[in-house]
Parts: structure tokens; C-alpha cells; sequence
């Protein structure tokens, strides 16, 4: 178990300790060659200090692939995460301000030059190298701060394009005039990167969801903007009005999302630790679906009970970790199971497939949820499918200029009502195999 606020390096040191870090022996290039290493040890979480391009640079990858290591960072089981995220978005808290000198982020002023930095070139397709793991902060004078992120394509020494498709932060540029200054974080603590991947309304500080997780030290930049004080790196820059294009970049789905028009970032500043680990986050594999998709978890665990109690969520790596879930409860009136569908869709919009089931089937078990609509689904009954809705852009199969999709909710939570038939699945003795062996 890792103490409350662990920064990044604490977690990497500790799991390097523990054996848990595949540390690369072998040289590795940042065109192509890394996200192949990433790729083929996906779900182990990688070190190396042997990246050909930058000699000596200290980077890590799939940190956060599973559900268990972010567990263990934050020292809770599993089935405390999704509703310890959901009370922190209910129950925000304001972090810890330190003064600059006590912030390790800003030991060193570095030249201004992404060359210098490992940035992987990930897929063959792909417009350039990305930043992937990147989470940008913008301030509004009325609503504050803003963090979320956002994909960075490199473009030049100090220049990148930043995808902004209808978030926090396009509004902010708009009520700003059409530039802005911002910074990023490159190396972030598990509970920030979770927060700022939580869908909230507009003007509610992700850093204070992010405290409410765990201790979070902050620090103000002279732009007023306030960056966690323990992170890896920090880019300070503007967000201009000029546009070029953004993409390929291989999404959650595992597949190139489109080239797009977006806006141009200047970067006018970089700081960072004294011997900083870079966060390589590979596009599309389990850390990128973790990270992504479990966040938005909660605001389905908070619409669903609305509803009925629900007993967990879970968005699927099959659905790309972005439009599949399995949504547990315990049924209370026989219209829970509907009810629940659209509380599902209501709390993450992309959503396009929901599976409702009751508390006794294990919601991270496909076998397990499986067997629930094997036995408990009549589809003449269960089936809800909803025609013509808003649907994500990362879904290949949503029609490509209006991203409108079919919705499929299913209920297959046993009736409370049996009718003669036993819905009851059965359970065995517990024994600890190793005793028979």
C-alpha cells in the first residue's frame, strides 16, 4: 500500500523495488520502437533509461495499466475506487499551496526544445510525435481552473497542436478571445490524472477532486495557473489562434482517429524536476483505457443511484474502455433494471452498449456477466434499443458527420418475482486450493 499524495517517482520507485517494473536492457528508438516495447509488455508497467534519441532520459510507461496498481498507489482495495472517485467529485477539497522554492517541478529551467525530450513517434500513421499522457490547466477569470487532457501532436521546437474538440477547455479559449495562456504536466500524480479525466460540470476545479483522493500540493506559476508542485515536467505556453493539421493518432479504439484542423500552441517555457521520468501513456492500450475510461465510471455509479443502489461499474477494455459497461444492482422494484439503462447513458453520453445486472455476478467477470444474460434476459423484454442518439467520434461505426449511433441497454437482473423458476446461482464451498495439493 502506498501513503496518501505518493508522487509519480515515489510509485515508480516502489514498484521497481517490489519487481513489478519490466526494466529494458536493450536500447530503444522513440520512432515506433518504444510504443512496440509498450505494446508487447501491455498490462506490466516498463522502465528504461536507454532511449536512443535522448541518452540518459529516465522514462516509464504502462505506470498505471490496471486497476490494482492504481489501488495500490492510493492504498484502497478495488471495490472502494469507483465510489472513493465518486465521493471525491461530490466532496471536492482545496489542495495544498506551496511556495515555489518548495516546488521540486520548478528545480530546473530547461531550453525550450521538444527535441530534446523523449517524445515517442508511436503508430506508422501517425501526423508526428505526442505527447499522450499530457494534462493541460487553463484559468478563467469567473470559473477558474480548468484541467483535462488533451493530445499534443509536435510540430516544432516549441510549437504543437492540441486537440480540443468540445471540452472545458475550448470554452475557456472562446470566453478568452481565441488565445490563451496555459500550462501542462507531463509525470503527474495517479489522483490528479484521475481527476482531470472526471467528466464535471464547467467551473469545478479538478484539482480539488484530486485532493479529495489524495493529498495534492500545488503551486502558482506567474500566469496565476496552479500545477501539482510534485510533478515530472511543466510547459508553460499559449494556445494562439492559428490552425494546422492534427493527426492521425491512433484513440481508445485502438484505431486512427481522423486529421482535423486545431489549434496551435506556442511553447515560451519548460521546467521540470532534477532527473525527471518522462510518462509515456501508449495510445490505445490498457493505461490509455484505464486512465480514460474508469473516470467516467463514477458519474455513472452517482446518475445510476440516482435510481437504484447500485453496487459497481465497470466500463469494459473490450469497449474500448469508452463505450461498453456492465452496471451492477440491487434490484429493488421491477422496473429498476430499465431505470438504470438510461441513468447509464445519462452519466457518460459516449456510452453505446449497457449491461444491467443484479449484485451477485461479478461486474469484471465477462464469463460471469455472460452467464447473467444467458439466464436471467428474455430479449423481447430486457432489450432497450435507442434510435438516432448522440454518439462519441471514437466510434468507427457512428455516422462520421453527426457522430449520431444506435444504443443498446440490456437487463439482465432476475425478476423479483420468480414465477416458479429459480434464479439463484448457486455458490460452492470456499477451500484454499493449496491445501489439496
Amino acid at each position: 500500500m502506498k501513503k496518501q499524495g505518493a508522487t509519480f517517482r515515489d510509485f515508480i520507485a516502489n514498484i521497481r523495488a517490489e519487481g513489478k517494473m519490466v526494466e529494458l536492457k536493450k536500447p530503444t528508438s522513440l520512432k515506433l520502437e518504444l510504443a512496440g516495447v509498450m505494446a508487447a509488455f501491455d498490462g506490466q508497467p516498463v522502465y528504461t533509461e536507454r532511449v536512443k534519441e535522448t541518452p540518459g532520459a529516465r522514462v516509464a510507461g504502462n505506470v498505471f495499466c490496471t486497476r490494482e496498481l492504481i489501488c495500490e498507489y492510493l492504498g484502497i482495495t478495488r471495490d472502494e475506487l469507483i465510489p472513493k472517485i465518486a465521493s471525491a467529485i461530490n466532496h471536492p477539497s482545496e489542495p495544498e499551496l506551496v511556495d515555489a522554492k518548495d516546488a521540486p517541478v520548478l528545480e530546473v529551467d530547461a531550453p525550450v526544445d521538444l527535441s530534446k525530450l523523449p517524445i515517442p513517434f508511436h503508430a506508422e500513421k501517425d501526423g508526428g510525435p505526442y505527447f499522450s499522457s499530457a494534462v493541460v490547466i487553463a484559468k478563467d477569470k469567473e470559473l477558474g481552473q480548468n484541467c483535462s487532457f488533451h493530445r499534443m501532436m509536435v510540430i516544432g521546437k516549441d510549437r504543437v497542436v492540441v486537440r480540443i474538440l468540445h471540452r472545458h477547455l475550448e470554452e475557456f479559449i472562446k470566453r478568452a478571445g481565441g488565445e490563451l495562456d496555459v500550462a501542462f504536466v507531463v509525470g503527474a500524480p495517479i489522483n490528479f490524472l484521475l481527476a482531470s479525466a472526471c467528466s464535471v460540470e464547467l467551473g469545478k476545479d479538478e484539482t480539488t477532486i484530486a485532493n479529495s483522493l489524495a493529498q495534492l500540493r500545488v503551486v502558482r506559476l506567474e500566469s496565476g495557473i496552479e500545477v501539482p508542485a510534485d510533478a515530472e515536467f511543466v510547459f508553460e505556453g499559449k494556445i494562439t489562434r492559428e490552425l494546422a493539421d492534427e493527426g492521425m493518432f491512433v484513440d481508445l479504439t485502438e484505431t486512427y482517429d481522423i486529421v482535423r484542423k486545431q489549434q496551435v500552441m506556442k511553447i515560451t517555457r519548460i521546467r521540470h524536476r532534477r532527473d525527471p521520468i518522462w510518462h509515456v501513456l501508449l495510445p490505445g492500450a490498457l493505461e490509455h483505457k484505464i486512465l480514460m475510461g474508469m473516470p467516467r465510471e463514477p458519474t455513472i455509479f452517482n446518475e445510476v443511484s440516482n435510481v437504484a443502489p447500485c453496487t459497481g461499474v465497470n466500463i469494459t477494455p473490450g469497449g474500448c474502455s469508452w463505450l461498453h459497461a456492465v452496471v451492477g444492482i440491487k434490484k429493488k422494484h421491477a422496473n429498476d433494471g430499465k431505470r438504470a439503462i438510461a441513468a447509464a447513458f445519462a452519466g457518460h453520453k459516449s456510452l453505446k452498449h449497457v449491461v444491467i445486472v443484479d449484485d451477485d455476478i461479478d461486474i469484471y467477470n465477462p464469463a460471469s456477466v455472460e452467464w447473467a444474460i444467458a439466464t436471467r434476459l428474455q430479449a423481447d423484454k430486457g432489450v432497450v434499443i435507442l434510435s438516432g442518439q448522440k454518439g462519441s467520434s471514437l466510434d468507427p461505426s457512428a455516422d462520421p458527420h453527426t457522430c449520431a449511433t444506435s444504443k443498446m441497454g440490456i437487463d439482465a437482473t432476475r425478476p423479483l418475482v420468480a414465477h416458479g423458476k429459480n434464479f439463484e446461482k448457486a455458490e460452492w464451498m470456499k477451500v484454499r486450493k493449496e491445501d489439496y495439493v
